[in-house]
């Protein structure tokens, strides 16, 4: 239950709005991968994008830094890159006879880790303390990495060569999963024209202090019980299908989905629910971020790889399958009907 005024809701919410309003300046079409990049600043979650090379992925992270205007660094990763140039090194000072820390470049708030899977897995490793424990360690001492921080990496699905694929234990750290597809053909007339004539630029919108409000304004929206328990229940289905009446997808999923799985679609409901005007969770707002949640989180079988079967066909199937509760909650500026004023809701 919240105890935040009606207003700070609106507030949040037409902020937000106005940071993608001026990533649109810049970015035409994608608008899934705009709205998930949002959802996973106010959730402090990461986030792994996915495409062919020229669908502005790089583009889109660097102008979402301009605008919520927070310290930015982009780590290209190749196949030399070692964990010192990631996280820094102890260089030795030969005047003062001491080591002095030199910090590396994923001391900032978002940090762009383009072609991720192009590094080595010493390099992959050193970068999954910091997503995870937002810490790093150099030698025998501890840096704690700045307040908003967010890893937003991409990667190229066409080319293997040269690549190392991510370990099971790093993919499970990204919040989502967006894979992003070519554009409209009016979309792309419309970039053409944009990068050709206009050379529009962007202004920011809130600073790295402000995002930390609104993350906790996130925090504070109403998640019913029966959607939290919808939630587990789309992560187990993957687990046991069988139980949930899906017998056919069981020779295709050797892993389900981890229970990170179950708190994202949480955490990325409430940020999802301020950015589209509500105090509060509906069932849609987990079931409309569950691909990107889910995909990435299951093993699948040979026998699924066999036959052309991915992670997004069994997501889909679990969602069609799994009814969504029916959660009747009051409008969300009536603060005589809504449940940060009551604390109940109807079900069904």
């Amino acid at each position: 239950m919240t105890t935040l005024p009606m207003e700070t809701f609106q507030q949040s919410s037409a902020t937000m709005r106005k940071v993608l309003v001026e990533i649109k300046r810049i970015i035409v079409g994608q608008d899934l991968m705009l709205e998930r990049i949002l959802v996973a600043l106010l959730a402090r979650g990461h986030v792994l994008i996915e495409g062919v090379p020229g669908l502005a992925k790089t583009l889109a992270i660097k102008t979402t830094a301009r605008v919520i205007d927070c310290e930015f660094k982009r780590i290209q990763f190749t196949p030399d890159l070692v964990p010192a140039d990631l996280v820094g090194t102890r260089i030795y000072n030969q005047h003062a006879g001491t080591f002095d820390t030199e910090l590396g470049p994923v001391f900032a708030n978002l940090v762009l880790a383009d072609e991720i899977n192009r590094a080595p897995a010493k390099v992959q490793s050193a970068l999954l303390e910091s997503m995870q424990e937002r810490q790093v360690t150099i030698g025998k001492q501890t840096f704690f990495l700045p307040d908003p921080f967010l890893v937003l990496a991409t990667q190229n699905p066409i080319e293997s060569e040269g690549t190392y694929p991510l370990p099971e234990a790093q993919v499970d750290r990204f919040m989502f999963k967006i894979v992003i597809t070519y554009p409209s053909q009016h979309e792309e007339i419309t970039v053409v024209e944009r990068m050709t004539v206009e050379h529009p630029n962007v202004e920011p919108v809130v600073k790295s202090a402000e995002l930390l409000a609104l993350q906790r304004v996130a925090d504070a929206i109403y998640v019913h019980p029966k959607i939290m328990e919808y939630a587990v229940q789309l992560s187990n289905a993957t687990r046991r299908p069988k139980d949930f009446g899906l017998n056919d997808l069981t020779p295709f999923v050797s892993y389900g989905s981890s229970p990170r799985a179950s708190l994202n679609l949480i955490l990325g409901g409430k940020a999802l629910a301020l950015i589209r005007g509500r105090e509060f969770v509906l069932p849609e707002d987990v079931r409309d971020i569950a691909p990107e949640v889910m995909r990435h989180r299951l093993v699948l079988s040979y026998e699924a790889l066999a036959q052309d079967i991915n992670g997004d066909y069994i997501v889909k199937r679990v969602i069609e399958s799994i009814p969504a509760p029916r959660v009747h909650i009051g409008d969300p500026y009536d603060r005589t009907a809504s449940p940060a004023a009551t604390g109940s809701a109807k079900t069904g």
